[in-house]
């Protein structure tokens, strides 16, 4: 659009320039299109604005709607509910902390207090205050040797392909602005992630990044590249809450020579991962494999990613670490109703536990082996506010991982065109002359402004509670209104079992069906 705009813009002058001595009565027009040429350069030049670099001029009806009419705003970005977009409400908030203006709403709450599901926390009338470097959290087990002191929101699995090489640039600069972590997906380093940031890098069932040439892992290869100082951490990729159990998908239009080197794989193909992992086959072979990663990586915290599915198999995975002695330093858990990218719509809908469900039942079952004091937990799922922050703590977590409003923060704007290459802000395509909207210096700015403001959110929201750390959240600190006349805190909602009870005879009566079914050997049932 930016090509079409100058080309346009260069005819008119050009047919004015001619009307100047040939037919002086059409100069009139450039009262109407002079104007317009300029808002187009202006838009073009400037940097804060990508749908404005790409679309100048008529971009501003978009913010035209917006400020006049959010409601038809509204109408226009969420009228198709199958991608689960943010709420204008969820966008404002990310919008206003990443330009760092203000967020505050008059009129009292913005929600219906009395509608079922309601949720708040409750305030103390003996508050306390909080800093950001109160709430860091260190990640590293006993046999870890390089621990990470990770901040309480981090930047989810999102891999250069899936989004432009310029995003990449930008949430990792925002990074290391922000002192907090950048995960790189499953599609492997690239010197875009190289920024200084500090990386989580992911190793998914493709390998990229450490594999040979039949597609399987690579020991020397992994070795070499988690050496890295800007490593802090590795996360293997189990499933994720956007397909689980399906792979990763990149779309052969968005599959450039440069990715495909990157990623070691053909060009003019999908790039599709294969569902589940080739370096190991049962529970005991992953802690194995979690063990060897430790190992090759010089003793740096090794993790694993999952949406919860089958509940006897993560409880397997649990017997293995119990048996082994061999446990991982984090657990990421994924909601079913995660994911940014592209993704079968069955999959995406009907596959894989929600957050909630899968985040306390992980925390559970590692309170119930006796596993929970020496594994972090780090939670995904849709977040954007300091609440969101502290309702995932309060639940079981330790941090947080943000996928969706991050890239909000680099000016996505929900267009839903992630898996076609055309996206009009320049955050999920490899189309040169749209990714060039997306300007690293500007967007890392904001991408560290949300971080700050949602974690300073957060403590204040603790303080105002009366506590003095995160750890002392609890899920009776929330409170949810499950009817019309009733209200419950969350412990008396959900489950949460006594430490070491998944090792007695005696079993909680809700897992012990599927802990007896459960074995270290292997992910499917027993006869």
């Amino acid at each position: 659009m930016r090509r079409l705009f100058l080309q346009v813009s260069f005819l008119i002058l050009a047919v004015n320039l001619f009307s100047y001595f040939y037919l002086p009565q059409v100069l009139w027009s450039m009262l109407l299109f002079g104007p317009l040429i300029l808002l187009g350069l202006r838009d073009i030049t400037q940097k804060s604005h990508s749908i404005l670099r790409n679309y100048p001029v008529l971009g501003h009806m978009r913010f035209l709607l917006e400020e006049i009419r959010p409601e038809m705003y509204q109408y226009f970005v969420e009228s198709d509910t199958s991608g689960r977009p943010f709420s204008r409400e969820q966008r404002s908030v990310v919008y206003a902390r990443a330009k760092n203006t203000r967020d505050t709403v008059p009129f009292g709450t913005v929600e219906n207090v009395y509608e079922t599901g309601y949720e708040w926390v409750n305030h103390s009338l003996s508050p306390k205050h909080m800093e950001r470097s109160d709430v860091r959290v260190l990640i590293g087990g006993p046999e870890c040797k390089q621990s990470y002191s990770a901040s309480l929101l981090n930047i989810s699995a999102m891999s250069y392909g899936a989004l432009s090489k310029n995003a990449v640039i930008a949430l990792n600069q925002g990074a290391k602005i922000g002192g907090f972590a950048h995960n790189t997906g499953e599609g492997g380093l690239s010197p875009y992630h190289l920024q200084g940031g500090d990386l989580i890098w992911q190793v998914g069932t493709g390998y990229f990044g450490c594999r040979n040439e039949e597609g399987r892992f690579c020991p020397e290869t992994f070795a070499k590249r988690a050496a890295a100082e800007e490593v802090k951490m590795i996360e293997i990729k189990l499933s994720q809450g956007a397909k689980p159990g399906h792979g990763g998908i990149l779309p052969a239009t968005k599959l450039t020579e440069e990715i495909a080197k990157i990623r070691d794989v053909p060009m003019g193909h999908d790039v599709n991962s294969p569902p589940g992992h080739t370096a190991f086959s049962n529970p005991l072979e992953l802690v194995e494999f979690i063990k060897e990663l430790r190992e090759l990586s010089g003793g740096k915290p090794i993790g694993f990613k999952l949406c919860v599915g089958k509940r006897r198999e993560f409880l397997s995975i649990c017997k293995a670490m119990h048996e082994t002695g061999i446990s991982p330093d984090f657990i990421t858990v994924d909601g079913g109703e995660g994911g940014t990218g592209a993704a079968p719509m069955e999959f995406s809908n009907h596959i894989g536990t929600p957050l909630v469900e899968g985040l306390i039942f992980v925390h559970n079952s590692l309170v119930g082996f006796n596993l929970r004091e020496k594994i972090k937990i780090i939670s995904g799922g849709k977040l954007t506010s300091g609440f969101g922050l502290v309702k995932r703590l309060a639940l079981g977590a330790d941090l947080c991982y943000s996928a969706r409003a991050m890239m909000m923060a680099l000016g996505c704007i929900q267009a839903r065109k992630c898996n076609s290459n055309v996206c009009p802000v320049g955050v999920t395509t490899q189309n040169p002359n749209l990714m060039g909207a997306l300007v690293p210096a500007d967007k890392s700015l904001r991408v560290n402004s949300y971080h700050r403001n949602t974690v300073v959110s957060a403590c204040e929201i603790m303080g105002a509670m009366g506590l003095e750390s995160a750890q002392e959240l609890k899920p009776w600190h929330l409170m949810r209104r499950i009817e019309a006349y009733e209200i419950r805190n969350l412990s008396e909602i959900y489950e949460y079992i006594e430490e070491g009870s998944l090792l007695k005879d005696s079993k909680p009566e809700s897992y012990a069906r599927a802990c007896e079914a459960a074995r270290s050997d292997s992910f499917t049932m027993t006869n």
